[in-house]
């Protein structure tokens, strides 16, 4: 027999088999169209399951799994304590963790115009080993890789800019398949353009993942214990993907209606966390499931390239934050005051709230912000009427465009894929993200290509 235990946020997931025959397992493969990402112990397959966070598991000699039992339980538990005492506990705990992860190593650290990689710049600013920090912005979009640089340049680090560019996804889409074993669609994967320059880096990476969700409310102070599920469902649930989920219920000819099996299933899960705080409750909801099986899933990339290490996702970090009263979590509060010690650090453009930085983000409103807007307006359609449409997101690179289409449609409508996802639902939703409902249309027909190449990497 075999004993371990996962994480609590586990950086990489871990499957074992049970005793079911070996089929698709079709309601889980709804539930992934509708939301991105598989629920709970969910995976393609009848036999299979991801196991469980914060758990400990026995499997026989066979890989099967025995039993697992929880080895922590998300709770919340705030002590009496000052806003100070517990910015000062969480600098010295987000400082001791990257020291002990990074150890000597040289450190190569993916900035964003965001709070968590620049709390982590502003740890590893004050340490010996040496930084190789990098980001990246997309083709004739928004250029973020300067506000990373200013960043960069503060903090005294070597910096690399990269473009995403134009239909960069079907060259590496295949090594994506098998990377991340399609538990993720393939549009949010940016590193995979830079996979590459990235693996000719020296050093481990210090990713910053989680931290905004750990150190930000967990849910708005209307959310009550009569609409928490439905909060989280409506967060959770991309309004199309919905649809291609109920489409193919019917195709499969699964029991009951999907709505109202997402649904339960959800408030089982909601059910097992013994937490009255909604907020807090929320957060721990969102962290075993949206961390574990959708940002866990995509980190695979990045160790793909170089060994991995993840402040945020430190047992330690996990367990202090039960012990933070949610007033001082909310808003970003603590990484806000700590990067603020940092007052260079602090006048670098906050993305979120561009272009104000963190010592006056509170005039991101009008009409302090509308001679911004107004100009930022204007650089789109300038951009838009010279024939670069400026790109926002990160679809529009990889399906918008004669060659990216002509790709897409490789995969979406190859002979194969028709024994999974008839054609008549596939040229549906194909043909309604081409008549101007692209924007709303990305998720499934990002997820009909996802479901495509896992047939064909599967030999379904």
């Amino acid at each position: 027999m075999t004993t371990f235990t996962t994480s609590i946020i586990p950086n990489k997931q871990t499957f074992a088999k049970v005793d079911k025959p070996h089929k698709l397992n079709y309601k889980a493969i709804c539930v992934f169209v509708a939301t991105g990402f598989f629920l709970d112990q969910d995976t393609y397959w009848e036999d299979e399951l991801c196991l469980k966070p914060a758990s400990t598991h026995n499997l026989d000699t066979n890989g099967i799994l025995l039993n697992s039992k929880p080895s922590f339980k998300w709770h919340y538990s705030p002590r009496d304590i000052s806003f100070n005492q517990v910015l000062e506990e969480y600098v010295a705990l987000l400082t001791d963790i990257i020291q002990e992860q990074v150890k000597d190593n040289p450190v190569i650290l993916p900035l964003s115009g965001g709070l968590d990689s620049r709390s982590q710049a502003l740890v590893l600013s004050k340490m010996s080993n040496p930084v190789s920090a990098y980001s990246y912005s997309f083709q004739n979009g928004y250029p973020e890789h300067k506000i990373s640089k200013k960043i960069a340049d503060v903090c005294d680090f070597d910096f690399q800019e990269f473009s995403i560019s134009n239909g960069y996804l079907w060259d590496v889409i295949e090594d994506l398949g098998r990377i991340n074993k399609c538990y993720s669609e393939f549009t949010h994967a940016r590193q995979m353009a830079v996979f590459k320059p990235l693996s000719d880096m020296r050093g481990v990476m210090s990713l910053g993942h989680w931290g905004d969700v750990l150190f930000d409310k967990g849910a708005p102070s209307n959310i009550t214990e009569d609409t928490k599920v439905s909060y989280l469902l409506k967060k959770m649930v991309k309004e199309k993907g919905f649809e291609l989920a109920e489409k193919l219920w019917q195709t499969w000819e699964l029991e009951g209606d999907f709505k109202s099996y997402l649904r339960t299933r959800v408030e089982d899960i909601v059910s097992k966390i013994n937490i009255d705080n909604i907020s807090a409750k929320v957060r721990a909801f969102k962290t075993s499931q949206w961390a574990h099986r959708w940002t866990t899933t995509n980190l695979s990339i990045f160790e793909a390239a170089k060994p991995i290490t993840l402040p945020y996702y430190d047992d330690r970090m996990c367990k202090f934050i039960c012990s933070v009263p949610e007033r001082f979590l909310a808003d970003r509060q603590l990484q806000i005051a700590h990067i603020k010690q940092h007052k260079a650090l602090a006048s670098v453009t906050w993305h979120a709230n561009k272009p104000f930085n963190l010592l006056n983000y509170n005039y991101n409103k009008s009409p302090y912000n509308l001679p911004f807007r107004v100009a930022n307006k204007a650089s789109r359609e300038i951009s838009n009427m010279l024939g670069k449409p400026f790109t926002q997101r990160n679809w529009e690179l990889q399906f918008l465009g004669k060659e990216n289409d002509n790709k897409l449609q490789s995969f979406l409508f190859s002979e194969n894929f028709k024994n999974l996802v008839p054609q008549e639902v596939t040229s549906y939703f194909y043909n309604q993200f081409k008549t101007d409902n692209a924007i709303v249309y990305a998720h499934p027909l990002s997820m009909l290509l996802t479901l495509a190449l896992f047939h064909k990497q599967n030999n379904l």
